[in-house]
């Protein structure tokens, strides 16, 4: 981390003098790791239409949590990690299998785990209020571990992009195609849905859960309305996350409001200025 404050002590804030205000200089990072992850993922998420999936995995991973903090956990996090994974690969089978329509078994899915989420972190009378904070997140209580850990998973995720994205896109176009020419499709999904659960998860606690899906679906919206080849669509969904969450920390630290929602407004501006752009040409 050494590095990283000597860096943030050449910007011109007063939050960036050497020496202080480290919470600000560990979230601008969070926020230049977190970012990029939600701009890479949001491409796919957007292309296979699986926006209310991602919805989906936020509620399981609500879930996850309040399972943690029931069976005592001391970081119920994990608890969420897992429970959110075998959420992802659990939806896929039932949906390989099923000739129910994907949004239905999604609604199935994500009202089955809200519903569970709240009952069991209100079982035997206890208060909700102590999950309150995971609704909105708090990005200026991240700790250098966590920011590691996000780290590893963005060189993973850039990995599997590099190794299967071919495979991952036309498994989403065209599945039977892809099983013709021995793409394994389920386990295609199955990694892919099981990176956003991880993603997720671990960014819920800063980013909040009312606004995670946001996220993952408006960098992806956004570039689609500029890019003319796939180049284009992975890089203006990548930059226009990575700048709305810079905006969106910064607003949130000199106005005081939530970091989540300042990234997303800057997110959705950034939708409908790309939105006028395409009408305008």
């Amino acid at each position: 981390m050494t590095l990283w404050y000597t860096l943030v002590d050449l910007l011109p804030f007063e939050w960036a003098q050497p020496g202080s205000m480290y919470f600000m200089k560990h979230a601008l990072l969070a926020v230049l790791v977190i970012c990029p992850l939600f701009g890479i993922l949001s491409t796919m998420v957007v292309h296979s239409r699986m926006s209310f999936f991602s919805d989906a995995l936020g509620h399981s991973a609500f879930t996850g949590m309040a399972i943690g903090a029931l069976c005592g956990f001391q970081e119920p996090t994990w608890a969420a990690v897992l429970f959110a994974i075998l959420f992802a690969l659990l939806f896929n089978l039932v949906k390989r299998r099923s000739a129910l329509a994907s949004d239905t078994v999604i609604g199935v899915f994500s009202s089955t785990a809200v519903a569970l989420g709240i009952f069991l972190s209100t079982l035997n009378g206890r208060s909700f209020t102590r999950f309150n904070a995971l609704l909105i997140g708090d990005i200026l209580s991240v700790e250098p571990a966590k920011i590691g850990l996000l780290a590893l998973i963005l060189l993973l995720v850039v990995g599997l992009w590099l190794l299967s994205f071919n495979q991952l896109m036309l498994s989403a176009v065209h599945p039977a195609l892809a099983d013709s020419r021995g793409i394994q499709v389920f386990w295609q999904e199955a990694v892919f849905s099981a990176a956003i659960a991880v993603v997720v998860t671990l960014s819920m606690t800063w980013v909040g859960l009312l606004v995670i899906n946001s996220l993952l679906v408006l960098p992806g919206a956004a570039a689609r309305n500029l890019a003319r080849n796939v180049r284009q669509y992975h890089l203006f969904s990548l930059a226009g996350a990575v700048a709305a969450g810079v905006a969106g920390l910064l607003t949130s630290y000199y106005w005081g409001a939530s970091a989540g929602a300042s990234i997303t407004l800057y997110l959705s501006a950034w939708f409908a200025l790309t939105f006028l752009l395409r009408k305008a040409g």
